[in-house]
């Protein structure tokens, strides 16, 4: 019988569009999940969205919609991304189906009665977004939440507890006595210092807001997020339900890993071991933590306009382009920086010229000197053969270290290494010099066959990260489906095939220009325009802005751009210079003389050489540019 293997994501907040840090973690579980299947494991792959809690139910409530109604829209959107990415799910759970909360319900009421957890009063700061509570000592002295950086607030209420600190020295002989439960090693040492400091007993239950699983005992409770989230785990698996064969299937037997981003690890490694230990369930998981995608200005924000969004980068420049970068240049426990310059050059000097151009000329030299045919030699001819089937041999073995110890961008640089040993080996035998002489017309078969023999070996090693490439390639080399399996990865296994007749680039070169400043004006241009559900802001920020009416004195086209009107206007207060972008728009003659709202105390800059001291405020759709104008209201006025 087969070993079976457990992977998960965490499970995503439906607060907007996902962008690439979270389609990372889902690429990087389904790489994970195809190696495994690919090496025989019986593998169950779950993902899902945590739908419960007060940022959705005031979201929702400010998009005058009902929670269910936003989320099911997220939820669809998300899973649509999933299928552009191919990511091969088995299981999509979400907080809100009855499966999960009937056993939500379950657990809560069954820690209650075992008294690991009681009832109590919190008084503590509070990040909405975030759906934590810190103490004073966690925060800085304007109170903002050390996660993400945004106002806390004080809340006092009555409230559910866990009982943290019955279970922490047997977390920590836990984690003493299983090295690699955690991993990467840093990210333990944290834990472990994090937990030695002690455990505060954790509020998991709220009276606040409505959207969530009530506490079947006490209706006026919704359970908190993480009780709820962190159960999803199990409760997909039908844990105490009728229906457990998949949790004494996956979760009672061989492997389960739950990949997490660095942000949460806190959660799946204090407060999930110890809610399993109060239930009476092992602990059979292992826990990564990765870095995160940032951009040059650092940690991706919306506000900031600073998002890479995956699906017009798949649209552009084909899936495995995008599953290549995002699993290459994230390191094992680092972070990773997204450019354009990073992305293009990958494509271009990886994927083109590395790996697709040795398809191309092993291709192209098989047709050229043998009429399209390969088959096995009956000898090795020269020192280049044992050294490429060494090479070979070695690359196997490291490949499989690192993918079972999740440092997959290592295993990539692994079979890159091979593929540039294979590039090398060419120029090493020069098949071309032997086409010339008779004589060697068996050499230069064995040439052939083992250019095409170690492509195929690529390829297997390839079938995990680039799906869709590494299926192009057997096809191409007209490789039998028995031969593309990892029990079929030693040399040799190839008696004979018969290549397509042309090679097909499997990735064109880029114009490397061109398709930068394509890639930059997806970040920082087109995806700011995404509706985006996270970055509101408070009523104290919106005052911050000061609007006034002004009326429009003198009008002109910028000396050095045509696109752009500089404008004289009198806000009453002073006569303000404001550079503005609508000369499409307007002629200076058709401004003159209007009343326009102005931002007034927008910090002047310099455009095209001209100061700006404003901004008038306008609205557009996909037709028509519209300045505002008032009627009534006099210059000076101001607008609040």
């Amino acid at each position: 019988m087969n070993k079976t293997f457990y992977i998960t994501t965490p499970i995503y907040y439906p607060s907007g569009k996902l962008h690439i840090g979270n389609s990372y973690t889902t690429v990087l579980c389904d790489t994970i999940a195809r190696y495994k299947k690919l090496r025989g494991y019986d593998t169950w792959y779950l993902t899902g969205m945590d739908e419960h809690g007060q940022k959705i139910e005031t979201v929702a409530k400010e998009n005058n919609m009902l929670p269910i109604n936003h989320v099911d829209m997220i939820a669809e959107s998300t899973k649509e991304l999933w299928k552009n990415l191919k990511i091969s799910y088995d299981d999509f759970i979400r907080t809100t189906e009855p499966r999960h909360e009937s056993v939500v319900e379950k657990i809560f009421e069954k820690l209650l009665a075992q008294d690991d957890i009681y009832l109590g009063e919190y008084e503590g700061y509070y990040c909405i977004p975030c759906e934590s509570f810190f103490t004073e000592t966690q925060l800085d002295e304007n109170h903002t939440c050390p996660d993400c950086g945004r106002t806390t607030e004080i809340v006092k209420e009555e409230s559910y507890f866990l009982r943290l600190g019955k279970y922490q020295e047997r977390l920590l002989q836990f984690i003493e006595e299983n090295q690699d439960f955690i991993t990467p090693e840093t990210r333990k040492n944290e834990v472990i210092s994090f937990i030695k400091q002690g455990l505060n007993d954790l509020s998991v239950s709220r009276t606040s807001f409505e959207w969530g699983v009530k506490v079947p005992s006490n209706n006026k409770h919704v359970i908190y997020v993480w009780v709820d989230a962190l159960s999803n785990y199990i409760s997909a698996l039908g844990y105490n339900t009728d229906h457990d064969e998949l949790f004494n299937k996956y979760w009672q037997k061989d492997g389960v890993l739950h990949v997490v981003g660095k942000d949460i690890l806190r959660f799946h490694a204090i407060y999930w071991p110890i809610m399993l230990m109060a239930l009476d369930i092992d602990i059979n998981f292992k826990l990564y933590a990765h870095g995160w995608y940032l951009t040059k200005q650092g940690k991706m924000s919306k506000s900031m306009g600073q998002v890479v969004y995956p699906t017009p980068l798949i649209e552009k420049y084909n899936l495995d382009s995008v599953r290549y970068f995002l699993l290459k240049e994230l390191p094992y426990g680092g972070d990773g920086i997204f450019t354009p310059e990073d992305f293009i050059g990958r494509i271009n000097y990886d994927l083109a010229n590395d790996f697709g151009n040795l398809l191309n000329r092993t291709i192209s030299m098989v047709n050229k000197y043998h009429n399209g045919l390969v088959s096995k030699p009956n000898k090795t001819f020269t020192e280049y053969d044992i050294q490429l089937k060494e090479k070979i041999s070695c690359t196997v073995e490291n490949y499989k270290q690192n993918m079972d110890a999740i440092k997959i961008s290592n295993a990539i640089s692994e079979v890159w290494s091979l593929i540039s040993r294979t590039n090398k080996y060419i120029d090493e035998t020069a098949p071309w010099v032997l086409s010339k002489d008779e004589s060697c017309d068996e050499e230069l078969m064995n040439v052939m066959y083992n250019l095409v023999e170690s492509l195929r070996i690529i390829g297997i090693l390839l079938t995990p990260i680039l799906i869709e490439s590494s299926q192009k390639l057997f096809d191409q080399l007209n490789i039998d489906e028995n031969l593309q399996t990892f029990d079929k990865i030693s040399f040799g296994e190839l008696v004979k095939t018969n290549v397509i007749n042309k090679p097909v680039p499997l990735f064109p070169r880029l114009d490397k220009e061109v398709e930068e400043k394509f890639v930059l004006d997806l970040i920082s241009t087109r995806e700011t325009k995404v509706e985006n559900t996270e970055d509101y802001i408070d009523i104290e920020e919106f005052k911050k802005i000061k609007l006034v009416v002004g009326e429009i004195i003198e009008c002109k086209i910028h000396p050095n751009a045509d696109k752009l009107l500089v404008t004289k206007i009198d806000t009453k207060d002073k006569v303000r210079q404001i550079v503005s972008g609508i000369a499409k728009n307007y002629t200076p003659e058709q401004l003159i003389g209007k009343k326009v709202v102005v931002v007034s105390n927008l910090k002047p800059v310099e455009l095209r050489g001209v100061l700006s001291e404003g901004m008038i405020l306008a609205g557009k759709n996909k037709k028509n540019l519209e300045v505002l104008e008032v009627t009534t209201l006099k210059k000076g006025d101001v607008i609040s």
